[in-house]
């Protein structure tokens, strides 16, 4: 006959409450490291008011991603010396005892939601799909972006039964919204 314990040794619950305080410590270190990279990223770009930085990405073994953007667009170029300035930066600073990290700078691209106001009106003319907190989609070109809301117009129908509706989405009902490519 086998046994079970249907409750954890006392030795077990350590492990557990250990394994959950490092994983609480790896995440605060992760928003410190987080909060100093994009003082070094503002720093980098405060010459080039075009370029703003969308996110900070820290996956694991300390592969960082960095997610540019650009009023006027992201040349590779661009992404290409602002890694080589931020590696550098995060070398010196010692962020990563023993280097022990790498570095990707890019633009967000097209699969990625949008994120920031700018974005959106950068995307002003596009074609958008938003997925609303509730679950419903609502497609169509963004017409306009003010503080607090989006407005985007549909077009349902074809030749006379053509109807064109406007839609004005307030960002916090906003789940993601991302841009459609057109052929």
């Amino acid at each position: 006959m086998l046994c079970s314990n249907t409750l954890p040794l006392p030795q077990e619950k350590n492990d557990r409450r250990e394994r959950k305080r490092s994983l609480l410590l790896l995440s605060n270190m992760s928003e410190a490291t987080i909060q100093v990279l994009e003082k070094m990223v503002a720093d980098l770009l405060k010459d080039n008011p075009g370029y703003f930085l969308v996110e900070i990405k820290i996956k694991p073994a300390n592969n960082i991603k960095v997610f540019l953007d650009a009023d006027t667009g992201v040349s590779i170029d661009k992404c290409v010396k602002y890694n080589r300035s931020l590696y550098k930066q995060i070398e010196e600073t010692g962020l990563f005892p023993n280097g022990d990290f790498s570095l990707e700078v890019s633009s967000p691209g097209l699969e990625e939601p949008l994120k920031l106001r700018r974005q959106y009106e950068k995307n002003i003319g596009r074609n958008v799909e938003i997925i609303l907190n509730d679950g419903t989609k609502k497609e169509g070109k963004l017409t306009a972006v003010n503080d607090t809301a989006v407005e985007i117009e549909e077009v349902k129908g074809k030749n006379k039964k053509k109807e064109v509706i406007q839609h004005t989405i307030l960002f916090d009902n906003i789940k993601t919204t991302k841009i459609q490519i057109q052929f």
